[in-house]
């Protein structure tokens, strides 16, 4: 039975017409440049093979869909319903036009398949033997990066050499993670029990530059905090911060006069200790006078050198310090969107005026639940592996990965109650008196007062 035709409303048509063209016109305003995470315009190798791909499917696409609508176009206005004519012949169909709407998807289907097999090959392929390792674990919810050829551990901030490979094994602690840096290239899952592999260059042509990293795999309640920093630098800078982090974290001055860090200790018959083994290894203060007594580990390549077994140096006691310029990524370099704006939990206080003390902090942290997580290389009491290492801490720039900033007030809040600043992590409350909001219990015994806190707070932050 046929239908009535419907009448022509011009205004719907019109306003149909001007919402689809609106769409086009509405992603061209898009500036890519000015958003952070961004995933077309790569500084990797990986990340142009895979932009590559995208814009010849893209084209491809574009003809595809071009051809298909005006075939649609053409039929609709060439059968169209017209006034007084007889209704349409039924046809059983057409074997030409079969096998035409069949070979064509085919050959398209060819000039797909092999830019993207041939880009997987690439991507997939193993990393050359000179490439810079990194190890990437994931956490609930945190980032821990190892750097097995120098002896670093971090957590949350990954430092990356200009112009040189870097091949990462991505591995989980626990549940599925992702790993994704959108500037760079990614993402790579990380499985249970399985270690997956991604390798990608940062283009030689960069300037140093800081990019986010994230979690792109929904693992439990705080999946949406669990972000890191990519720090982009040249190979010399690299060099400078691999060498310092892969020395013990120590805060104060000496009496002795300091002396510049040596290129390669002499080898000694037995193992020195104290300040002799200080001596040995060569040390190094600026600015307040941080004592940095750690061999050189790399060169000026980025390359790894020999390094000697050092005994573990005991924490010099003393005032405020800095980090030896190039240690860490310039401030100035960082954007506005590096700089976590996370508005900490109402309720969650601390006394105004307290002056933290690093000497006394010290003593406090080492006795503390904290020295049964954490690893703080240089501090024997110290040797945790359940949270993130914080042998140079002072250095970071965020806290609860990449949640916060790593100031004085957001470090005490977050020693004082993690729980409530951060859903679900592990750490637990330590604040004499706070409420658990995992488990609704009040901490009593073994709870510490805001002044505790200042204490380890200025302790942590004097290790650059």
């Amino acid at each position: 039975m046929p239908f009535a035709p419907r009448p022509h409303r011009p205004a719907a048509v019109a306003l149909s017409v001007a919402a689809v063209l609106a769409i086009p016109l509405a992603l061209a305003a898009c500036d890519v440049k000015s958003y952070p995470n961004s995933t077309f315009l790569p500084h990797s190798e990986f990340g142009q093979a895979i932009d590559d791909l995208w814009n010849l499917l893209l084209q491809l696409g574009t003809v595809v869909f071009i051809f298909v609508e005006g075939l649609l176009v053409y039929t609709i206005i060439k059968y169209r319903r017209r006034p007084g004519a007889e209704p349409p012949r039924h046809v059983h169909g057409n074997t030409t036009l079969e096998i035409l709407w069949t070979v064509i998807p085919a050959v398209i289907l060819v000039f797909i398949a092999v830019p993207t097999v041939k880009t997987i090959f690439k991507t997939e392929a193993r990393a050359s033997a000179d490439a810079l390792q990194v190890e990437v674990y994931g956490h609930q919810w945190w980032w821990e990066f190892r750097y097995p050829q120098y002896g670093v551990t971090t957590a949350n901030e990954l430092y990356l050499p200009i112009g040189r490979k870097v091949n990462f094994a991505l591995r989980t602690q626990d549940v599925l993670h992702s790993f994704w840096i959108p500037q760079l290239g990614g993402k790579r899952d990380l499985i249970s029990n399985h270690t997956n592999y991604l390798w990608f260059t940062p283009d030689s042509s960069m300037s140093t530059s800081a990019w986010n990293g994230t979690c792109n795999e929904y693992c439990g309640t705080s999946h949406g905090n669990m972000r890191f920093r990519v720090f982009v630098v040249p190979g010399a800078d690299f060099a400078r911060w691999a060498t310092h982090q892969a020395g013990p974290a120590v805060f104060g001055v000496t009496a002795a006069a300091p002396t510049p860090p040596v290129a390669a200790p002499a080898p000694t018959p037995a193992p020195k200790r104290g300040a002799a083994a200080r001596t040995a290894a060569g040390s190094s203060a600026s600015g307040g006078g941080l004592v940095h007594p750690v061999a050189a580990v790399v060169n000026a390549a980025g390359q790894p050198a020999a390094a000697p077994a050092t005994d573990a140096p005991t924490i010099v006691q003393g005032g405020a310090q800095s980090a030896s310029e190039g240690d860490v990524f310039p401030r100035d370099s960082l954007r506005p969107y590096n700089i976590p704006s996370t508005p900490t939990p109402d309720g969650l206080a601390f006394t105004p005026g307290l002056v933290g003390d690093p000497a006394r902090g010290q003593k406090v942290y080492s006795i503390s639940a904290c020295i049964g997580c954490h690893t703080i290389k240089g501090n024997p009491s110290s040797v945790g592996i359940t949270g993130p290492n914080l042998t140079h801490i002072g250095s970071r720039f965020t806290i609860a990965a990449g949640t916060y900033p790593n100031d004085t007030e957001h470090l005490r809040l977050w020693i004082k109650n993690a729980r409530l600043m951060k859903p679900g992590v592990l750490m637990l409350t330590l604040g004499l008196n706070q409420i658990d909001p995992q488990t609704g219990a009040k901490v009593t015994v073994g709870g510490l007062t805001d002044q505790q806190i200042a204490d380890i707070a200025a302790y942590l932050q004097a290790l650059k």
